[in-house]
């Protein structure tokens, strides 16, 4: 988990905010906290096309199953888990937030530890 994350600077306060607020694990914090500190803070028109971020429509691996899922991660108010809209601070979306197309995360969530593979980053239609 070297790989230096990306995000705009909303993204970047929302995830201050929600460890600040004590709603991840301490294993967690620690990551996140690492992870914020090196990060590259941009506007969401200089992000890359092949980041994770809100609105995006992510398909990633999961090591454990084996299985591909596609999602598009949304901000925490608008997640909808029957429409496939995911809060960019589940455990899924905090682990791969920031990560690019080809990228694997291994993310001790608090349902257990993920292994994560971005495999298509693409916006909404």
């Amino acid at each position: 988990m070297s790989q230096r994350i990306i995000l705009t600077t909303g993204i970047y306060d929302l995830i201050k905010d929600h460890v600040r607020r004590k709603r991840v694990t301490l294993q967690e914090e620690e990551i996140l906290l690492r992870e914020l500190k090196t990060a590259s803070q941009v506007l969401r028109r200089d992000l890359p096309k092949d980041v994770v971020t809100v609105n995006k429509l992510v398909t990633y691996k999961d090591h454990q199953t084996n299985q591909d899922k596609t999602v598009t991660f949304v901000g925490p108010t608008r997640a909808k888990q029957s429409k496939n809209k995911i809060s960019i601070l589940s455990d899924e979306g905090i682990a791969i937030v920031g990560h690019k197309e080809g990228d694997i995360i291994e993310w001790p969530a608090r349902k257990g530890d993920l292994k994560l593979e971005i495999v298509k980053v693409e916006d909404l239609a």
